[in-house]
């Protein structure tokens, strides 16, 4: 049983979305260049319009590749042309701090969803926020993780998020970067809306709620049995 959060799947490769794809518990997919690239893909536009096809009209978020505003805008109404179910994924600045709120409500105003991503600070958040309209289609993607990976607690900071975007209409809070299981519990007791979850998490899904006596016997017996794999002996 999972928690009552939606799931995308952060998806690196056509087989991974057409494999999630027919889950009832799976609600969207994202990717990115750097997932991609470890996919080996070197075509977009191909490997973009077979995972269109692989999602099954669920969402699926498509990232620019440009660095300026101009050619940022002009990618995203290019995805944002090829299937209804695409969310854009535009990045909150450029590589060198530039606000991508220009790109992000160029594309809304095209009637264009966005996923905003890369999100970790409060003056990132209401910059977003502020020019959001209520018919607005717009994701939010705070990398959790990440903050979590800077020694910050992320939890108070998506509790923070979650009422700020619950005053704005349109808008969904996405947990990203998790790190663990436990991360879809703390996202759904948060209240965010949809948490990104990489494959070898998904995996792990059925040790939600898991006996911790039976999981304790389980770890017991494979060290137990490494041990005799490996023929370990002690004299």
């Amino acid at each position: 049983m999972t928690p009552d959060i939606k799931i995308f799947t952060d998806a690196s490769s056509v087989p991974e979305i057409r494999g999630y794809a027919g889950e009832s518990w799976v609600a969207g997919f994202t990717t990115n260049p750097t997932l991609m690239r470890k996919g080996g893909v070197t075509d977009y536009r191909t490997f973009a319009i077979e995972a269109i096809e692989a999602s099954e009209g669920k969402p699926l978020s498509l990232e620019v590749v440009a660095d300026d505003l101009e050619s940022m805008t002009r990618q995203g109404l290019t995805l944002g042309s090829w299937g209804p179910n695409v969310v854009v994924k535009i990045p909150v600045t450029t590589t060198s701090g530039l606000s991508c709120v220009p790109v992000i409500r160029a594309l809304l105003d095209a009637g264009i969803g966005v996923n905003v991503t890369a999100m970790m600070t409060d003056d990132q958040m209401r910059g977003v926020l502020d020019v959001v309209h209520p018919a607005d289609n717009v994701i939010v993607s705070v990398f959790a993780g990440r903050i979590a990976d800077s020694g910050i607690d992320p939890v108070p900071v998506m509790s923070r998020y979650v009422g700020w975007v619950s005053e704005v209409p349109g808008v969904e809070l996405l947990w990203a970067s998790p790190r663990e299981v436990l991360n879809i519990v703390q996202a759904a007791d948060c209240g965010c809306d949809i948490i990104t979850v990489t494959p070898d998490l998904l995996r792990k899904i059925e040790l939600l709620g898991k006996d911790l006596h039976a999981f304790s016997l389980e770890t017991v017996r494979m060290f137990y049995d490494d041990a005799l794999s490996a023929g370990l002996e002690i004299h």
